[in-house]
């Protein structure tokens, strides 16, 4: 599942949650502080594991 960065607009808080595409893209997902849905999407980095050898 992907992973996804976010900070409150609120208090400011910077937070990352894993959840699949369908429930990011329901927009369900809130500042584990103070619970405010106005959070905003950092850009965030991400590896990949694969099973060949470049």
């Amino acid at each position: 599942m992907p992973t996804y960065d976010f900070i409150c607009e609120k208090c400011k808080k910077r937070f990352t949650i894993t959840i699949s595409i369908a429930e990011y893209e329901k927009k369900k997902y809130h500042c584990p502080k103070c619970k405010n849905k106005n959070v905003k999407q950092l850009v965030s980095l991400f590896q990949t594991i694969t099973s060949k050898k470049s």
